[in-house]
């Protein structure tokens, strides 16, 4: 696994976690399923920045993309 795929997964599981919105209730207000939220913060080596942004909104917050 790609090791920033892993952070960002854990980044965003930890903003949705900090939301306290279950991957359930993130889900709903992405219109999708459950099993698309565990995907991308298991699996976010392949995440399109537009989904990211979504998820970003979903949880209130703002995406920030950095090259450091």
């Amino acid at each position: 696994m790609n090791p920033s795929g892993f952070k960002i997964g854990v980044m965003l599981k930890q903003a949705r976690e900090s939301a306290r919105l279950t991957q359930e209730e993130l889900a709903q207000r992405l219109k999708t399923k459950k099993t698309a939220i565990s995907r991308i913060e298991n699996h976010a080596e392949d995440i399109k920045l537009s989904t990211l942004e979504k998820v970003a909104r979903a949880l209130g917050e703002r995406l920030e993309v950095r090259i450091a």
